[in-house]
């Protein structure tokens, strides 16, 4: 029997872990990968103490200060679902195998994270990984000297077009948004200094009320559809970068939500079930960056301590 469960492995979890771990509890982390969304971040240049750094090295200094307590982590695990009991909770976790684990545990934090929203138009899945990609970092130094196209109106889209930018020939930026004051001239997600920067850019191309509607290729993508306020265009590109929005890791979990999917928190980071606990970009909070998720895990630990304290023992 753990006091503690924390699902996830990213800023959140990582944290959340070594606030537990100088607790001494008995504890795991459990993940389907380390370092989450971080660890595909680019440049990270507002992580306080570091003035830049990439998210995957960020992501591996967080493993390693958690690793360095002793703390056990089971990697390859995705949660299934997490289950009540008479006093403690049975969480069940499978890997790419489908082999099955289950834990048993007082408390659980659930620090999960998001992942990419999808356009959902016909050849997107058809070209996954043959020109479209929702990691920028990932794939984007396979387009060195090519055209491509990033679409989204965030900040998401606009670094990914700055880093396109200095690695393809041509870059283009479809939002669907207009190029409006109201709108924040096509980026109103967007932080200003990111959108001035996008831009200045000499190689850059922006179109404003672009809804993309088809993505089209032969054995690789070769270019998307798309509308404006002038009609139908084809754009012919070697790759697509979508950031078009996240979506909360949270299917597996029956706690009150909100309409899209964010766990509903407290300023403890309660849910609605006494002993779950929810930190970082799978919760509701307002701002999904990567020291806010860090000081999340921290306050969910130490609420799960409190409750810890609180409880009976099993």
């Amino acid at each position: 029997m753990l006091d503690l469960l924390i699902i996830g492995g990213a800023a959140a979890g990582s944290s959340a872990a070594i606030y537990a771990a100088r607790r001494k509890l008995n504890f795991k982390i459990v993940t389907d990968n380390i370092g989450g969304e971080v660890a595909l971040a680019g440049e990270v240049n507002n992580w306080p103490g570091t003035q830049n750094i990439q998210g995957f090295e960020l992501a591996q200094k967080f493993n390693e200060h958690v690793k360095s307590y002793g703390v056990e982590v089971d990697e390859g695990w995705r949660v299934e679902s997490v289950a009540r009991a008479e006093g403690f909770f049975i969480v069940t976790a499978k890997n790419a195998k489908g082999e099955e684990n289950k834990y048993e545990t007082k408390s659980v934090i659930v620090a999960t994270g998001i992942h990419p929203r999808h356009l959902r138009i016909p050849g997107e899945e058809e070209f996954a990984r043959k020109g479209v990609t929702y990691c920028t970092v990932c794939d984007g130094p396979f387009f060195r000297g090519k055209t491509t196209v990033s679409i989204g109106g965030g900040n998401s889209v606009l670094e990914s077009v700055i880093m396109m930018s200095g690695i393809a020939q041509k870059v283009y930026l479809l939002t669907i948004e207009p190029n409006t004051a109201e709108k924040k001239f096509g980026f109103p997600t967007g932080d200003d200094v990111l959108i001035d920067k996008v831009k200045s850019l000499p190689n850059v191309e922006i179109v404003y009320d672009a809804n993309t509607y088809e993505i089209f290729g032969d054995t690789k993508v070769r270019g998307l559809k798309y509308r404006d306020l002038t009609g139908e265009h084809d754009l012919v590109t070697d790759g697509i970068m979508i950031h078009v929005g996240m979506i909360p890791n949270a299917q597996f979990l029956d706690v009150e939500k909100d309409p899209i999917g964010q766990i509903i928190v407290d300023q403890k980071c309660r849910t609605s079930i006494p002993g779950i606990f929810a930190a970082g970009d799978v919760t509701n909070i307002p701002y999904k960056q990567i020291g806010v998720s860090a000081g999340q895990g921290i306050v969910a630990a130490l609420a799960a301590i409190e409750y810890l304290n609180k409880i009976p023992s099993v």
